[in-house]
């Protein structure tokens, strides 16, 4: 049986560790939602090369899933060590992820 086990953990997907995520969370300007989204800082990111590539960019357009469905623009600047240097929202605000926690109800 164990076998079959280490066969399709070969073939199943990974859910990467928490070194190679980045969360983000933002609240609805429109609605008050709040949002979370993550970063993969190995796959989302690319490379500024007009700052001879030693930034990084990221953009994602977040929507949520219950309300008003007002699309959030997030724009992420990372530093050459995957850190976050910049970070902007359109059509909604950076929260903290206690405060997400606690919009969703759960214990901080």
């Amino acid at each position: 049986m164990s076998f079959f086990k280490k066969l399709t953990s070969k073939f199943s997907p990974s859910t990467g560790s928490d070194s190679d995520s980045y969360w983000i969370y933002v609240r609805c300007n429109r609605c008050g939602e709040t949002i979370r989204a993550r970063v993969n800082l190995y796959n989302d990111l690319t490379p500024n090369y007009e700052e001879g590539g030693s930034t990084y960019f990221c953009r994602k357009v977040l929507m949520g899933e219950s309300l008003c469905f007002q699309r959030i623009e997030v724009s992420l600047t990372f530093d050459q060590n995957r850190k976050v240097i910049d970070q902007q929202a359109t059509g909604g605000k950076f929260i903290t992820q206690a405060e997400y926690s606690q919009s969703q109800g759960a214990p901080t």
